[in-house]
């Protein structure tokens, strides 16, 4: 779809306009309800290929398009990333064991709009160190979230999130970063989660795009399989991710991908 909403900044960012949240917010509403429904279809011995099935039905049930299927030939509604796997798992048969963990990743489209999120999951009984490792990834989106607001600048977020996780003497993914979305799947610009303040573009109302940090167990560095669509940690280390999709407001930010049911974390109590 065509991008003609809003005005372009000089490093090519799309500034939408105020009516335009309303729509981010309603795609945003459908993916993250979907992950929470998705949810208790987490378990040992549950396949990747069927969690992605359920998923492909949540979206056509909602009348919804999922963004994915059919992008540059991916064929699945999710990606979804067990353990070592860094982002863009393709579902498929494999069984899933206890203490998995996975991160699913969803994007639909609702009138136009893209809503784009992932979060992490367990199979099972949650280890202690993948816990200790989900819990700094989901704190270092939220530092990274803190950030967004006019006057401040990309680096700022991707800086917020790096010195988190390195204090915690766990590593960010650079091979990857977050991006430009509304009424497209990806757009400028590229969101960094590492970087030095005040570099960077500067942030400005009616800018939307993810933040979805990486987060590995061990070194940063990644590999992609030979599928050209899976990517590992190189040394074989636990990685976690989660996303969110924001926009900046005139004093700070929205968040479009809450989860309704408060299940964004894999400890939620059900």
């Amino acid at each position: 779809m065509k991008e003609h909403r809003g005005r372009l900044t000089k490093d090519g960012i799309r500034i939408y306009e105020q009516s335009d949240f309303a729509g981010m917010h309603t795609a945003g509403a459908l993916a993250a309800r979907i992950l929470d429904d998705v949810a208790i279809h987490v378990f040992p011995g549950q396949s990747t290929a069927e969690i992605d099935r359920l998923i492909t039905q949540m979206v056509e049930d909602a009348g919804a398009t999922s963004a994915t299927i059919g992008y540059k030939g991916y064929q699945h509604a999710s990606c979804i990333s067990v353990n070592h796997v860094v982002c863009h798992g393709i579902p498929g048969d494999k069984k899933l064991k206890d203490g998995d963990i996975l991160n699913i990743d969803v994007t639909v489209i609702v009138d136009g709009w893209f809503g784009d999120t992932s979060r992490m999951y367990v199979a099972g009984k949650l280890p202690r160190k993948a816990e200790r490792l989900i819990q700094v990834t989901h704190d270092a989106l939220f530092k990274g979230i803190e950030m967004v607001k006019p006057g401040n600048t990309f680096g700022d977020i991707g800086h917020a999130i790096q010195a988190y996780v390195e204090a915690h003497r766990m590593s960010v993914v650079r091979d990857f970063c977050g991006h430009g979305l509304g009424r497209v799947f990806h757009a400028p610009p590229n969101v960094l989660h590492y970087g030095r303040p005040g570099t960077g573009a500067k942030l400005e109302e009616g800018m939307f795009f993810t933040i979805e940090p990486m987060v590995n167990l061990g070194r940063p560095e990644t590999k992609t399989l030979a599928d050209d669509w899976t990517a590992v940690t190189r040394d074989k280390s636990l990685s976690a991710q989660f996303e969110h999709s924001v926009g900046v407001t005139a004093d700070g930010v929205e968040i479009f991908t809450l989860s309704p049911g408060g299940k964004y974390h894999p400890t939620y109590s059900s």
